[in-house]
């Protein structure tokens, strides 16, 4: 079925608990009307765990925030020079299989990376973009009523070093990597516009056909195991 193209919101920078608690209550409010949207954001530093957290993941938080979040998987970090890609999407009204829209969200970011000349590759079991062997990208959803929320976190020009403060996925030694190590001289701005474009462009397409999701499916997400 067709669907309106998704509305973009750019939040700027923010702190993360605000954010995701507007995505849970847009979520609870959704109608058969409500448009379906893209927010892009930044988030000041921030810890989070997945609903299948293991505490010895997080080594040493030190001074940045730690948040228990409603989504499944470990733990990750999130902070500024990392571009995030909110999808608020009704699966249902779109037809769509949830892995139809995983592979979607995984595409635009290896679209992004080829307009660069950087191969970007899927990993069987563990959501995610990654180059090399490094993980650039971090995908992860939740879906409460056949609607999505939560989305994909792409590394720009950050600091990586707080990733070296935890077990990325709750996986000893994951190597993390960013846009600006692989050549890729965009600032966030710039990376969330051409991110933005490439998802637009995945997303408008009714091409991701299958099954609705149940109430409540969790996607492996940002901490999927490689393994």
């Amino acid at each position: 079925m067709d669907s309106e193209p998704l509305q973009l919101r750019r939040l700027g920078r923010r702190p993360y608990v605000p954010v995701w608690e507007a995505m849970r209550a847009h979520t609870a409010a959704r109608g058969s009307e409500t448009p379906d949207a893209l927010w892009l954001v930044e988030h000041e530093p921030v810890y989070t765990l997945g609903r299948n957290a293991a505490t010895e993941h997080l080594l040493d938080a030190g001074e940045i925030p730690v948040v228990a979040v409603d989504r499944g998987g470990q733990i990750t970090y999130h902070g500024p020079g990392q571009v995030l890609a909110y999808v608020l999407l009704d699966l249902r009204r779109r037809g769509w299989a949830v892995r139809g829209l995983v592979e979607a969200l995984e595409q635009g970011v290896i679209d992004l990376l080829a307009e660069h000349e950087v191969v970007g590759a899927r990993r069987p079991g563990a959501p995610g973009v990654y180059v090399d062997g490094a993980k650039v990208a971090a995908l992860g959803l939740r879906v409460r009523r056949g609607c999505t929320y939560h989305g994909l976190a792409l590394n720009v020009d950050m600091d990586l070093a707080p990733f070296a403060r935890i077990n990325p996925c709750g996986f000893v030694g994951l190597p993390v990597t960013q846009l600006s190590a692989l050549g890729v001289r965009l600032d966030a701005e710039a990376a969330a516009s051409s991110l933005a474009r490439h998802l637009r462009r995945r997303l408008d397409r009714p091409t991701f056909r299958g099954a609705a999701a149940p109430a409540g499916t969790e996607i492996p997400t940002m901490e999927a195991d490689p393994r």
